[in-house]
């Protein structure tokens, strides 16, 4: 097949875009501007275009397929070539779907802890020589590549993110992939941009239940209000639910408990046991025995930037999360405080997206900071701008946090420059964003602080 990708430096396509390479497609691509780490990455396999920006030129009417990301506009050149070509054009996730259709498709929701459940999956089932296709939004530790399809595979597991497709299909992205199996981890609202009302967002993860094949299977957490009203109205599939893993902390290391011994964890948390819970379930659909799954989640050591240790001696240590929503933000601080309860926790979350810069959203992170000992905040106000959002105050947002001593602050050099001043004695700092603190290097940052 001979594929272009309109907007190739997103996390997602660019991955698709070097598996489909190392499948023996013929790749081209496009963006605007690229980032690491898509930017070395696509350079390393030969897909990084010569230059930035649209080019009409590139779109033949030799093309067998146009795939176009969220990144890209509606009136973007050179999809509207392709249109007026009568080029097939489809979105990363509608691509995914058609080259797995006749396989069993595997797909994790919710507005938390897909990511790491089904890395989960991914490390289990490797480590059981099963093979697989699959797609993840983090990169996994053995595994070259966040999208990999292979011909002679039986089995498809996708992460299923429910923002949209692409500028011209409006749909979720897991709507489209029409799952076997499907896991749905919890609902806290997210994306406001695109989902206006808390109802409107639930209504995605529950049209997600319908299109479940018949005769499939849902998993879900119990300790979800929504979920516990959205899986009455299930009736065409099989309804499994899972809770949070029995565990106790021994030492700094978390232990899980089962018939046959604990089993030692290289991660922690609560979320991350109802994690574990869920991916048991998942795998236990799909054959894989209680004994195998424990066996082989002891050796996970979490996706990227899930509680990523970036550095670490015998009195302090830095963590990095993806955490940005207020149930992320909640969850990732208990977690790290409940682990290491002898020292003191230093969080810093970065205000990023489109929903956490919302003014109207800002109240939303009332109290979910309260498991840290000392507290920060961050935002650009450029980013603000570049949302074309309504101005934020760093009043407005602590007032919205609700925590007694909160600095917040809108320059990242003084930020970092506070943080370093912090005595990090028995003290653990914890670094929260889905961006990166205004392109500041957080692993060089975090060996600084510990030195």
């Amino acid at each position: 097949m001979k594929i272009h990708f309109i907007a190739i430096g997103g996390s997602a396509m660019h991955n698709l875009a070097i598996a489909l390479k190392k499948k023996g497609c013929e790749v081209s691509g496009s963006d605007d501007e690229f980032f690491e780490p898509s930017r070395s990455r696509l350079e390393k396999y030969g897909l990084l275009p010569e230059r930035s920006g649209w080019d009409d030129s590139r779109i033949t009417g030799d093309l067998d397929a146009v795939i176009v990301g969220m990144h890209a506009r509606s009136d973007n050149p050179e999809l509207q070539k392709a249109q007026s070509l009568g080029l097939k054009v489809t979105s990363y996730p509608e691509f995914l779907y058609e080259q797995t259709r006749s396989k069993i498709r595997v797909v994790i929701g919710g507005s938390h802890g897909k990511t790491t459940i089904t890395s989960m999956v991914m490390h289990v089932l490797k480590k059981n020589n099963i093979k697989f296709d699959f797609m993840v939004g983090a990169h996994i530790e053995g595994f070259d590549t966040m999208v990999e399809l292979h011909p002679d595979t039986e089995l498809a597991i996708f992460e299923g993110d429910e923002y949209l497709s692409s500028p011209i299909d409006r749909r979720p992205k897991f709507h489209l992939y029409k799952p076997h199996t499907g896991l749905v981890s919890g609902i806290a609202w997210d994306h406001i941009n695109v989902f206006p009302t808390f109802e409107n967002y639930v209504e995605q993860f529950r049209i997600f239940t319908r299109l479940i094949e018949p005769g499939g299977t849902l998993i879900y957490f119990s300790g979800d209000r929504e979920l516990n009203k959205i899986v009455q109205e299930v009736n065409h599939c099989k309804v499994i639910s899972y809770s949070t893993h029995p565990s106790i902390i021994s030492g700094r290391q978390t232990l899980l408990l089962t018939e046959k011994g604990n089993v030692p964890l290289q991660i922690f948390g609560r979320h991350n046991l109802q994690n574990v819970a869920g991916a048991k379930t998942v795998c236990n659909t799909l054959g894989i025995s209680d004994s195998n799954f424990y066996q082989a989640i002891a050796s996970f050591k979490g996706a990227a930037r899930r509680l990523q240790i970036l550095a670490e001696n015998n009195r302090s240590t830095v963590f990095f999360d993806f955490a940005h929503s207020p149930s992320k933000l909640k969850a990732t601080t208990r977690a790290v405080k409940d682990q290491f309860p002898e020292r003191k926790l230093v969080a810093c979350m970065e205000l990023h997206t489109y929903s956490s810069l919302k003014k109207e959203f800002l109240p939303h992170y009332k109290g979910c900071m309260e498991a840290a000992d000392e507290a920060y905040v961050y935002f650009n106000p450029r980013t603000v701008a570049h949302k074309k959002l309504e101005p934020v105050t760093p009043t407005q947002v602590s007032k919205a946090f609700g925590k007694k001593g909160l600095k917040v602050f809108t320059d990242s050099d003084l930020l970092l420059k506070e943080l370093k001043n912090i005595s990090r004695e028995n003290k653990n700092l914890l670094m929260m964003s889905s961006g990166n603190f205004d392109g500041k290097n957080m692993q060089t940052l975090a060996r600084d602080l510990i030195n």
